[in-house]
């Protein structure tokens, strides 16, 4: 009989209550003991809700405080040399790595975040240097061990695989072949698995993920080293690749030492006979069959004509999971309260896809899918619901043409115009959108959308919010202001609320990054715009001001990656749509007097296949959708974009096709690392290099920002630089926040000397 299990939970709970723990740990609100309790309920709830849903074998390891990389660093002691005290222990030391400081120890530079993979999660990126010794450190995964086992769960913990680790790490200090770690790498894993087996574990689950990537031959090398050395310690090993079909490395997985191979069958229409051939009779074949990564009801019916056949041949050794960890779905559809009941059919929240395969599993017992077929029958409504498609903005996206991606004239002509409009200094200095959402901001929309108070009040209290910023903007002599977003909840979920096809949760939150979670709408149809979305509030801040405000948008492909996007229509389509909405928003704008605009595009590098071979196809028509969205306007207006954490010279090409007059991005975190896409590559528009890390709480001294103005002034024309911080300042505090725009503004005026 198949056999269900779990790649891995959301480790937030239900209502973010391992956010607030974690918060309230770093503000000094708990102590540690405090904050281990309530982590540890949340653990319990999770394996509770995935063993009442029938899952047979539940993920352990699969919580991390920060995230799991993170955690594997501190699993394997490979702390970088800054983050190390005497005066801390372990989980204040991942803190550290992570945020740059904690409620123990010195404060000091955080870590480089970066995407996992395709997916809206970051992770803290491993610093290794050559002739790296690793060690077995932080012992919480066997503690979970115990914990999980003491409940009376079935358990299997979940590893990063060791290849993978080395893969998505950088070199500290020169480059070297950091394969090379390799050996002392496999030696700690192997201790890993030791003190595993002796705590009863049988089967263990190695993720290695970047079998979905096109590796050099020595990564295929080492993965093959990896598995021969693992599989001596006599624990069952199950390879995990998920994201993307692995199809060119079948022959290189057939040849590893491990006892099942789980894969994605969802992202890709896999060839079910030729993984049972690789995967062969002896060994486990685990099948992702449920989206992890989305929010839809599965077609449970049609999964079984997929694999009827394929359960009565193998019996146990077919395993049933997932695509990928639920890390990335909500935690339970349950709790949602106001959505309509159509709506509502045709979702599954983590707890919901876990039951989903315990239908399956149920149905492939009896023989009999006539329970799939019920539950199937709202995938089949939603595929022919008059409420999904729109015949006029599918007209409108059918008739764009390759001039509505162009603007009227070069960025030459356009960037001289703009300077004659706007007569900039040398260095002009901005922020990238937000300000603090302090409590008294987060209360008086709680108030709101309760209806404690009337649309008049609140109103009120944003205005008076928009004009405390433009105040302190002024104070500190920022060139170009913001109104600072104080009307807004998150910046994708603010545009889908005023927009036609998106729907929202109430508790449908996923972890984005540490302790920050994103709540994604809903985009369920055809997208349109059917009134202006921000023109009243960008036009009452530029009102109190005489300097320039720019308008402040969400780009099409960040809005379609952010969000829980519809599986029936392709993503070039949809990303369409929205950037005909943002178009006219664009131009509202232009017309109401805003001679800036800034179409944030933070997740266009996330929407990358994982293919590079497949990069192009894509880079186009994200590029394109961008250049829709900004290309309604005239030659004098400004546009900007915003992009964070990106490995640029991937992209550096596509980000020069999307053709903004200015882009601001991530640097700081790098040391000005990532600025050397722009050395080697003539980009010709302007750059505004982040000067300093938003992520954490310290303050930047005005020598540090200097020091990487002057690197940037290296690599790109002083003429050409823009002064910024790296991303929003919508997490941070206001005394924090003005500290260190003051120094910002400060180092920028004194370069302004040097320079000129």
């Amino acid at each position: 009989m198949a056999y269900t299990h779990n790649l891995g939970f959301p480790r937030i709970g239900k209502r973010r209550e391992l956010k607030f723990a974690v918060e309230s740990y770093w503000a000094g609100d708990i102590n540690q003991a405090e904050l281990h309790n309530r982590a540890a309920a949340i653990r319990q709830e999770n394996w509770a809700l995935q063993a009442q849903a029938g899952v047979d074998l539940l993920p352990v390891g699969d919580f991390a405080w920060y995230d799991h990389v993170l955690s594997t660093t501190l699993l394997l002691n490979a702390i970088p040399k800054r983050h190390q005290s005497d005066n801390s222990n372990p989980l204040d030391t991942l803190f550290r790595i992570g945020r740059g400081r904690a409620p123990s120890g010195c404060a000091c530079a955080a870590s480089e975040m970066t995407k996992w993979f395709n997916t809206n999660y970051h992770y803290i990126v491993p610093e290794l240097h050559a002739g790296q010794e690793f060690s077995l450190g932080y012992s919480e995964l066997f503690a979970h061990v115990e914990e999980a086992k003491a409940l009376g769960h079935n358990v299997k913990p979940v590893l990063l695989g060791p290849v993978t680790y080395l893969y998505l790490a950088k070199c500290d200090g020169e480059e070297f072949d950091k394969l090379t770690l390799l050996p002392s790498l496999l030696a700690v894993y192997g201790q890993v698995l030791n003190k595993l087996k002796a705590l009863g574990v049988e089967w263990v689950q190695i993720d290695e993920p970047i079998l979905t990537l096109e590796l050099p031959e020595d990564y295929l090398q080492a993965l093959a080293q990896s598995f021969t050395h693992l599989s001596k310690h006599q624990l069952k090993l199950l390879l995990a690749t998920y994201f993307d079909e692995v199809n060119q490395y079948l022959e290189n997985i057939q040849s590893f030492a491990v006892d099942g191979v789980h894969f994605d069958v969802v992202s890709n229409n896999a060839d079910l006979s030729a993984l049972d051939e690789v995967v062969g009779q002896e060994r486990v074949l685990s099948l992702g069959i449920v989206n992890g990564r989305n929010v839809w009801r599965t077609d449970l019916e049609a999964v079984y004509e997929r694999i009827q056949a394929l359960n009565e041949k193998r019996g146990d050794t077919l395993w049933l999971a997932p695509s990928c960890s639920l890390l990335h779905s909500p935690v339970d559809l349950e709790q949602e309260q106001q959505l309509d009941d159509e709506l509502k059919s045709w979702l599954a929240f983590a707890a919901q896809k876990c039951a989903e395969l315990g239908l399956v599993k149920e149905a492939l017992a009896q023989q009999s899918n006539i329970a799939l077929v019920e539950y199937s029958k709202a995938v089949k409504h939603r595929a022919q619901s008059t409420r999904v498609n729109n015949a006029d903005v599918q007209a409108r996206v059918k008739s764009l043409t390759a001039n509505d991606g162009k603007r009227h004239s070069k960025f030459a002509q356009r960037i001289a115009l703009q300077q004659q409009a706007l007569n900039l200094p040398l260095l002009p200095t901005t922020t990238i959108g937000s300000f603090p959402q302090t409590q008294d901001i987060r209360q008086t929309r709680r108030d709101f959308k309760a209806g404690r108070i009337s649309n008049a009040e609140y109103e009120q209290v944003m205005q008076e919010q928009i004009q405390f910023a433009v105040e302190q903007q002024e104070a500190l002599d920022i060139d170009v202001l913001v109104h600072g977003e104080a009307e807004r909840n998150d910046m994708v979920e603010y545009f889908g609320e005023l927009l036609e096809g998106f729907a929202f949760t109430q508790f449908g939150w996923v972890q984005s990054y540490g302790s920050r979670c994103v709540k994604p709408p809903i985009i369920w149809g055809d997208v349109s715009r059917s009134q202006p979305m921000t023109v009243r509030w960008t036009q009452y801040a530029q009102s109190l001001t005489d300097k320039y405000m720019k308008g402040m948008l969400t780009g099409p492909v960040t809005i379609l990656f952010w969000s829980f996007v519809r599986d029936d229509l392709d993503k070039p389509s949809i990303a369409n749509q929205i950037a005909l909405a943002l178009r006219d928003e664009v131009v509202d704008l232009q017309n109401a007097g805003i001679k800036v605009i800034q179409i944030d595009e933070p997740a266009f590098r996330e929407g990358m296949p994982l293919k590079q071979s497949q990069w192009q196809a894509y880079l186009d028509w994200a590029a394109y959708a961008f250049r829709v969205s900004a290309s309604g306007v005239e030659d004098a207006t400004q546009i900007h974009t915003h992009m964070c954490y990106s490995e640029f010279n991937d992209i550096i090409g596509a980000i020069a096709d999307m053709d903004a007059d200015v882009i601001t991005i991530e640097t700081s975190r790098s040391n000005m690392e990532l600025l050397s896409a722009f050395e080697h590559f003539d980009y010709p528009n302007d750059i505004g290099p982040g000067v300093y890390d938003i992520h954490t709480p310290n303050i930047p001294d005005v020598s540090w920002m200097k020091a990487l103005i002057h690197k940037a002034a290296q690599k790109i024309p002083a003429r050409r630089l823009w002064v910024n911080p790296d991303c929003g300042l919508k997490t941070r505090g206001w005394e924090e926040t003005k500290e260190a725009l003051n120094n910002m503004v400060i180092a920028t005026k004194e370069l302004r000397k040097e320079l000129s």
